[in-house]
C-alpha cells in the first residue's frame, strides 16, 4: 500500500473506522465460517483462533498472521488462512477509499501439525 494509506491506517484517520481491529474481527469470524466459504471443506469445533496484524513501514504495509486450534484430529490450516485472506480484505475494503492500488500477496501457510498428513513446517 502507499505509504499514506499506511500512516492514515496507524492513525486511525481512515473514514471507516478503525481497519486493523476490524480486520482482525473479521479474520477471527472468517476461522469461524470457513466450512460454509470453501466448498467440501469439513466444519471443525475450533478451540481457539486468532489473527495479529503488525505495520511493516519497509513494504509500506502490513503483515497479517493467524492461528487456529481444536481438539480435534485434524488440520486447521484452510482456517488459518482464511483468518487472513479475509482480514486483508477487510483491510483493503475499508482502505480503498486512501489507496486503491493496495496488492494483497504472499499468502502462505507457516507451520501445521495434526490431520492426516501431519506435521509440517515451511522451511
Amino acid at each position: 500500500m502507499s505509504a499514506d494509506a499506511l500512516v492514515a491506517i496507524e492513525r486511525n484517520a481512515v473514514a471507516k473506522g478503525d481497519v486493523m481491529a476490524t480486520a482482525r474481527i473479521a479474520g477471527i469470524m472468517a476461522a469461524k465460517k470457513t466450512a460454509e466459504l470453501i466448498p467440501l471443506c469439513h466444519p471443525l469445533p475450533l478451540t481457539d483462533a486468532g489473527v495479529d496484524i503488525e505495520v511493516d513501514r519497509s513494504l509500506p504495509g502490513l503483515r497479517v498472521t493467524a492461528w487456529a486450534s481444536t481438539k480435534g484430529r485434524t488440520g486447521v490450516e484452510m482456517e488459518a488462512l482464511t483468518a487472513v485472506t479475509v482480514a486483508l480484505l477487510t483491510v483493503y475494503d475499508m482502505a480503498k477509499a486512501v489507496d486503491r492500488g493496495m496488492e494483497i500477496s504472499g499468502v502462505r501457510l507457516v507451520e501445521k501439525r495434526g490431520g492426516k498428513s501431519g506435521d509440517w513446517k515451511r522451511q
